[in-house]
């Protein structure tokens, strides 16, 4: 057997990196996109397609970008809905991070002619605490 390449080695070691706020007194927005999310139909094996959106305001950390990129790319081999990996990067990245505002959208390519778009976002999510 091949060795690994590795990006594989790195995507299997993937986890969420934090890093402090340096600019923790003011709101402000980071806005990432990422436009190649790949992940398994669980009904089907086949790939679904998708871009996942994050916005969120910092309070004391923010994620360190390419341990985001590797996080998203180690769901590439997963059997997971549309609707089950979007709330889960929100689930993980929401107590990573604790955010003062916090949306992941995953709008995903159409399948059978049907397109998806998921979004979970602080303010409608009932597992916030108030």
């Amino acid at each position: 057997m091949a060795d690994k390449k590795y990006g594989t080695e790195a995507i299997e070691r993937a986890e969420l990196e934090v890093w402090p706020n340096t600019t923790p007194e003011r709101d402000y927005e980071v806005d990432m996109e990422f436009p190649e999310f790949t992940c398994l139909c669980p009904r089907s094996g086949y790939p679904d397609f998708a871009t996942i959106k994050v916005l969120y305001v910092p309070e004391a950390s923010v994620v360190e970008l390419k341990s985001f990129k590797l996080y998203l790319n180690s769901f590439r081999d997963v059997a997971i809905s549309h609707e089950e990996i979007t709330n889960r990067i929100f689930t993980e990245l929401d107590a990573a991070l604790t955010p003062r505002a916090l949306t992941v959208t995953g709008d995903f390519n159409p399948r059978g002619n049907l397109k998806t778009i998921i979004r979970v976002s602080s303010e409608n999510s009932s597992g916030k605490d108030s």
